[in-house]
């Protein structure tokens, strides 16, 4: 806690209070600082306008700023990229504007967790999202061209990855992070239980869901779901998901913990899939 910090819980809406006291995956400091370092900062302008960022700063438990990486040069032209070592096409970020800008903001040094985006660093999973909402200050930094300096990359904390697939740069997928932290941060969401029912959030892919009309073009909602049985609804929500997860991400399976109940289900589902092979 900041000392002297007021105590906003009151202004939380009362499922985030409750997110609070429960010890539930949620964001549980004062606030969270987010910068991100740009070339692009106007890319992060539109998020900061709509959504759970929008919630979550107007709740006061987000400040975040886009750095303009332009502002650590000292050239009239304020460059910020030059050819690689080595030859080769594209450009690739100066190191000296970067390690000034982080210098700056990291100061007392550690103060801030710094965070390459970039597609050599670890994959993004949901557990290192809710790792990462637990920190009081994040620092993003977004490379371009052909990636970063490896002398500026050996000075971060960690690098992650969304996933294999070139973007034009690390913007996007800095939004993508900042937008999976921001979602479980108390207030950002309209409730806040919802954030753990989600895919990944449990270790499974999520359930199916249906909403109004209860029949669209001959299709009807699943009966247990308008049974108001909600041990049926349960049982049912947890089978679909371990179906699904088994279908579409059968590697998710290996790290869940599954129950003997599961387990009976799971190979009821495999002797369904062989006999329509079969």
């Amino acid at each position: 806690m900041v000392p002297n910090a007021p105590d906003l819980t009151g202004a939380f809406p009362r499922d985030a209070r409750s997110c609070l006291a429960s010890g539930r995956v949620c964001y549980t400091v004062y606030i969270m600082n987010i910068k991100a370092i740009s070339i692009f900062p106007l890319l992060y302008e539109p998020f900061t306008h709509v959504g759970v960022m929008k919630m979550a700063i107007d709740k006061g438990v987000l400040d975040f700023e886009a750095v303009d990486l332009r502002d650590y040069t000292h050239d009239r032209h304020h460059t910020t990229d030059d050819i690689p070592f080595g030859g080769g096409a594209g450009m690739m970020f100066l190191p000296r504007p970067l390690i000034e800008a982080l210098e700056t903001i990291d100061n007392p040094a550690g103060s801030w967790l710094k965070i390459g985006v970039a597609p050599q660093g670890d994959r993004l999973t949901q557990s290192m999202v809710e790792d990462l909402a637990h920190e009081e200050r994040l620092l993003f930094v977004a490379g371009r061209y052909e990636g970063i300096d490896e002398r500026v990359m050996e000075r971060l904390d960690l690098t992650i990855s969304i996933g294999d697939v070139v973007l034009s740069g690390g913007e996007i997928a800095a939004i993508e992070i900042i937008d999976a932290i921001t979602r479980l941060l108390p207030g950002a969401t309209g409730n806040a239980a919802s954030t753990g029912e989600e895919s990944f959030s449990s270790g499974l892919l999520e359930y199916p869901q249906y909403t109004r009309p209860g029949e669209l073009d001959g299709e009807a909602v699943p009966d247990v779901l308008v049974s108001g049985h909600h041990a049926n609804i349960a049982r049912w929500r947890r089978e679909e998901a371990l179906r699904r997860t088994l279908i579409r991400r059968p590697d998710l399976l290996r790290d869940f913990d599954l129950t003997e109940q599961d387990r009976k289900y799971l190979s009821l589902v495999l002797a369904d899939l062989r006999g329509i092979i079969d």
